[in-house]
Parts: structure tokens; sequence; C-alpha cells
């Protein structure tokens, strides 16, 4: 009787549900329905870039085709804090920026990295808003760098030279060269290079050229 007790009492231990076997369940339950949308505990989503390191990677490509965009050289670094208003004239100058660009960059590098880039601008912080604390004087050089792109330059526009204007004034021209165009400034082409013979009888800039005939018909009517 004694070894069907215990017989009995191991497979009551088997058969058994304990309180932690539905939890268990949903733990394997979460990892398969994880794995098979294509992530797995433990694994974050991809961050979205900021808008500070937006800024910072259309700078870093600025004026070069084969540019990653990881990295900003000290030519695009000088011109992102003359654009984005970092360099004011009075407390950050153009030198405070190649001073700064210095010291974050490492000695074989000419280049700096997105945390290089963040170091340079807390130096610059300290100097740009000397009247607010270290954190905040940062987040106000963040603010005028944020959403910012590359100043683009226009296309110079020619200026009007007086000089050149007198030159280009067919009006003002004499001698041969007068002869070379029309009363408006057209070209006579052919005719303004060449003498051509006037086979009509009259003599050249007679202003009633080609009125004989009509004169004489007029006279036969009547």
């Amino acid at each position: 009787m004694s070894d069907k007790k215990v017989k009995t009492a191991k497979l009551t231990n088997k058969t058994a549900v304990g309180p932690n076997s539905e939890p268990v369940k949903d733990k394997g339950h979460s990892r398969l329905s994880s794995e098979s949308n294509g992530t797995s505990e433990g694994a974050s989503a991809p961050n979205e870039l900021s808008a500070l390191e937006e800024a910072f990677r259309k700078f870093a490509v600025h004026g070069d085709t084969r540019a990653s965009g990881k990295e900003l050289h000290g030519k695009n670094w000088s011109k992102l804090c003359k654009d984005c208003c970092v360099i004011d004239g009075k407390n950050v100058t153009l030198t405070d920026v190649d001073i700064v660009f210095s010291k974050v960059k490492k000695k074989s590098c000419r280049a700096v990295t997105f945390d290089q880039f963040k170091e340079a601008l807390g130096e610059l912080a300290k100097k740009r808003f000397k009247d607010k604390p270290g954190e905040e004087a940062v987040e106000e050089v963040y603010k005028l760098i944020e959403g910012k792109s590359p100043i683009i330059s226009g296309v110079t526009k020619a200026v009007a030279s007086p000089t050149v204007s007198r030159l280009t004034d067919t009006s003002k021209f004499t001698g041969s060269h007068k002869e070379r165009f029309d009363e408006s400034g057209k070209g006579k082409g052919k005719a303004g290079r060449e003498e051509l013979v006037d086979m009509s009888g009259y003599v050249p800039g007679y202003k009633h050229a080609g009125t004989y005939a009509k004169k004489v018909k007029g006279s036969k009517q009547i």
C-alpha cells in the first residue's frame, strides 16, 4: 500500500500545474511573436536622426559628393558656424572656431565626428552665451543649428557699366561702323560689310528714292 501511495504522489507532482507555468508560456509566446515581427527582446528600434544630427550631415556632405556625412571637415565646420550665426563677431570669431576645431579633433585627422562636433559646440557655447549656465548655453547653440542647411550664394549679377554701354550703343557709332547697323541697331549683314552697287539711279542717301516712277505715272494719267 505504501508503494502505491508513493507512485500516486509522483504522478500528481508531474501532472500538477504550477502557478508560474502560464507566465512562462506567455513569455515564450511574446518572444516568438517578436521574432516573427523581426525584432527580439533587448533589441531597440533604430533611432531617428535628431534635428542637430541632420544639420551636421547636411553640412558634412556640402560640396563633396563622396562624403559619407559622418565626418565634418574644417572648411564646412567654419561654414556651419557662419551660416547658423554661431559666429557673432564679438563673443565668437572665426579664430575661436578654428581653435576649438583643432582642439577637439584627433591629431592625425582632418575632420570631426558627431560626438566631437557636440564637444566643440559645448566649448563655443561658453563664449557665445556667457550669461547662461552650461547646459542652457549648449541648448541655445543647438537651437541655432537645428534644422539649418548650407546657404548657397546666388549667381553674381552683371553690373551695368557706362563704359560698356557706350561701346555697345550703335546710335553713337561713326564712320564705317555706323553703316553696319540700321536705325534700330540691327546689323545689316553683308550689306553692312561690303559695298554693294546701287542700280536704282538715285544718289546714295537720297530721301525721296523710288518716288520718280510714281510721279511719272501720275503725270501720264492727267
